[in-house]
């Protein structure tokens, strides 16, 4: 069955963080759209230097939750530090929750889901360095390469991408999480 996930990110996300679940979900025979605050093109971070250019699909401003079956969030530390202060990505973080839909973060990625209200009592997991705002915002943190919860999927690093990119094809094709609550 074919499926729509919307990749939001902007300048400074991790490349292998956008790329790698990009790549895996397009192998599903699924369309992916990177959205983002600003049409034309975003730059990665590569590990220690800037990266490619990737081309957006669609302005945030453009786009809504009950067009896709789910989202993910790559990490970086510049791309969700410019996206949780930017009130059409939050609502449009929200939407998913609030129709159930699953919702992928990885890295950094979670601290978007702190600004979207959505972490209070949620099980997950992310980039060590961020957990302690996780914990402060009410999650419930812990040190695996993949956690999920109720829709809700998290890993840390790059090196999680194969657990990470596995369990969102899974959550996917659960479909939406009726007890998912933002």
């Amino acid at each position: 069955m074919s499926k729509k996930i919307a990749i939001l990110a902007t300048h400074g996300f991790e490349e292998s963080e956008l790329k790698s679940p990009k790549e895996h979900l397009e192998k599903q025979g699924w369309t992916t759209h990177i959205i983002s605050p600003k049409s034309g093109t975003i730059k990665a971070w590569a590990e220690k230097d800037w990266g490619k250019e990737y081309n957006v699909d669609k302005i945030i401003s453009e786009s809504s939750a009950s067009d896709y079956d789910a989202l993910v969030l790559p990490g970086g530390v510049i791309n969700p530090d410019q996206l949780r202060t930017n009130d059409e990505a939050i609502s449009f973080v929200q939407d998913f929750f609030k129709q159930h839909k699953p919702v992928a973060a990885i890295c950094h990625g979670p601290q978007i889901l702190i600004n979207a209200e959505a972490v209070n009592g949620r099980n997950l997991t992310s980039v060590n360095s961020i957990s302690k705002d996780l914990k402060n915002a009410g999650a419930v943190w812990e040190d695996s390469e993949v956690v999920v919860d109720n829709g809700l999927v998290t890993s840390r690093t790059p090196e999680d991408l194969p657990a990470f990119n596995a369990k969102l094809v899974e959550e996917i094709n659960e479909g939406k999480h009726e007890d998912q609550n933002l």
